[in-house]
């Protein structure tokens, strides 16, 4: 292997999956962002700045370095040190897609600095099978609203541009939720009305985003898999759902495994009022974070280029 590779940027959309009916199946790209700049150096080091950069600059238990050696150790390259730089707008542990961002980058920086033979495509299967289900990982590489399933280790996708008008309020709490305490609520079998009543909303979600048919995300983005069992675990959710249809809203669900949730608005005029209501939804409760965002085109970029 080279020991003068060059230097290595990368730019990956946080993502929010589920979107209320499409459990493990469905994510858009939102327009914030996980950057970084990486070179080769003597040593590991991280300059982290934005959320959770005390987290994001540590060298031990870092999820980017982690995999980066790992992938590189299995593909019998060495872990070339790097000095990282990174810009991290991602909020930790809150259902925004940053482990998926995270383990993209790290596969990313490892194909460039381990010079290894690797395609998009399977760049993305390595990020789909890190992550246990597809849909984060397919949204924040390719960017767009994407439908996703596994056939074996290959990835399948669909993706199709969000309506650009759209607005998405992202209602942060003050506390994380680590996904395996989200996921471990869930229970192993459903009756098959509610199985019955999801496939139904998570066809009419991905036509509402492919046709810009607002008036259907209400009902498109309803879920009888996983929300009811983890609203417990999400105290933001129950009082914000009632918002659906009101108010210049489309449609609310849960950011991911939540506890973070996610107001789709219908147009940045709109924003204003639908933030108002969300805080009066939430009196009762401490005083939520909101970050307002468009839906994000584009996937993983470097050096703002498009990765194809």
């Amino acid at each position: 292997m080279s020991t003068g590779a060059k230097p290595f940027s990368i730019r990956l959309p946080a993502t929010s999956a589920n979107l209320g009916s499409g459990f493990d199946a469905v994510a858009v790209a939102l327009s914030f962002f996980l950057k970084i700049e990486a070179e080769a150096a003597e040593a590991f080091s991280i300059s982290a700045a934005g959320q959770d950069s005390n987290l994001c600059s540590r060298i031990k238990h870092n999820l980017i370095l982690e995999n980066y050696s790992r992938i590189l150790a299995e593909n019998g390259r060495p872990a070339l040190p790097l000095a990282i730089r990174m810009q991290n707008d991602i909020p930790l542990g809150m259902g925004c897609g940053s482990s998926a961002a995270g383990r993209l980058a790290a596969i990313a920086m490892a194909v460039h600095f381990g010079e290894l033979d690797w395609c998009s495509e399977r760049i993305l299967e390595e990020a789909c099978a890190l992550e246990g289900h597809p849909d984060n990982a397919a949204a924040c590489w390719l960017g767009g609203f994407v439908a996703a399933a596994n056939e074996g280790r290959a990835v399948r996708v669909a993706q199709v541009k969000p309506p650009r008008d759209w607005r998405a309020i992202v209602v942060l709490p003050s506390q994380s939720l680590a996904t395996s305490k989200a996921r471990a609520v869930l229970p192993a079998t459903y009756s098959s009305a509610d199985v019955v009543a999801n496939i139904q909303a998570v066809s009419i979600l991905g036509l509402a985003f492919a046709q810009g048919r607002g008036d259907l995300l209400r009902v498109a983005m309803q879920d009888r898999i996983h929300q009811p069992y983890r609203a417990a675990m999400c105290p933001l959710l129950p009082g914000l759902l009632s918002l659906a249809g009101t108010g210049g809203v489309l449609g609310v669900g849960l950011s991911g495994a939540g506890p973070a949730v996610l107001v789709i608005v219908d147009g940045a005029v709109e924003v204003p009022a639908a933030s108002e209501a969300i805080l009066r939804a939430m009196q009762e409760l401490p005083t939520p974070k909101l970050l307002t965002c468009s839906f994000e085109e584009n996937g993983a970029m470097t050096s703002f280029q498009s990765i194809e």
